[in-house]
């Protein structure tokens, strides 16, 4: 059955693919994203959602061809990297708008239709990371974890109108990521480390899963009638790391963590 889907990122990378995926499998298919994107299989309005006047136009513009939402995937983020002694209050609140509020903001303006219709689906694509606190991306962690728990408080607040809502944690996927990440301002305290860090983790970008992979995961997820909070998509390298946080001494855990960013 064809669905009404609405994507943010849409641009470039993983937004792309998963705009272009479902819009080839017959899926009628809005994609927003800051800059109007070309496709012949999704319809691409421009859209600002850390700005709430934008993101209310832009449902309403759906609403004025489609008589339902069935899916929201929040995937529009960005990275941010740095000591965090070295981000401002700049940086953080700019991060914190994008991965948080304008999400927040995606799901007050879908929620009306979909409470309307006694259906919907949420998927907020937050990261493995945020489950831990990662070297020289502790404010990325921080913004994707507060994601992680606006959405397991909405998931209790909605259930009664049969809206799911859901975190997929993704490892590294490969996209140009590296290329839009905010990077702070590295003080000479730091310097060495953070390079090493830094080529280590543009290389688990470059090594990461395919984003096709995950489209075909989120379509098996869409299939689905009822969904956990959380679901982890990557290498087990990196899936590993979750249940491993849960289970080992916290020192144990720190020790793998500086020997897998190559701190120690």
């Amino acid at each position: 059955m064809s669905k009404t889907i609405i994507i943010t990122g849409t641009s470039s990378g993983i937004g792309f693919v998963l705009a272009e995926y479902f819009g080839k499998k017959g899926h009628k298919v809005y994609g927003l994203s800051r800059k109007h994107t070309e496709s012949q299989y999704f319809k691409s309005i421009p859209t600002d959602v850390t700005d709430n006047d934008a993101v209310q136009n832009a449902i309403a513009e759906v609403l004025k061809i489609e008589t339902r939402i069935d899916v929201l995937i929040n995937n529009a983020g960005m990275g941010m990297v740095g000591a965090v002694e070295d981000s401002t209050k700049e940086d953080i609140l700019k991060l914190f708008n994008l991965n948080l509020v304008g999400a927040v903001q995606m799901m007050t303006a879908v929620m009306p239709k979909m409470r309307e219709n006694k259906f919907g689906q949420i998927i907020n694509v937050s990261s493995i990371g945020s489950e831990m606190g990662l070297p020289f991306r502790g404010f990325y962690s921080a913004s994707k974890s507060a994601l992680d728990k606006v959405t397991e408080a909405m998931r209790y607040e909605v259930y009664p109108w049969n809206v799911n809502v859901c975190s997929l944690h993704l490892g590294d996927i490969k996209t140009n990521i590296a290329e839009n990440r905010v990077k702070t301002k590295v003080s000479q305290p730091y310097a060495t480390i953070f390079d090493k860090v830094y080529a280590l983790m543009n290389s688990h970008v470059g090594d990461g899963t395919d984003p096709l992979e995950v489209a075909e995961y989120v379509e098996n997820l869409l299939g689905k009638n009822k969904w956990k909070a959380h679901y982890y998509f990557g290498k087990f390298g990196q899936k590993i790391g979750v249940p491993l946080k849960w289970i080992l001494p916290q020192g144990t855990y720190e020790n793998l963590m500086k020997k897998y960013n190559k701190l120690d």
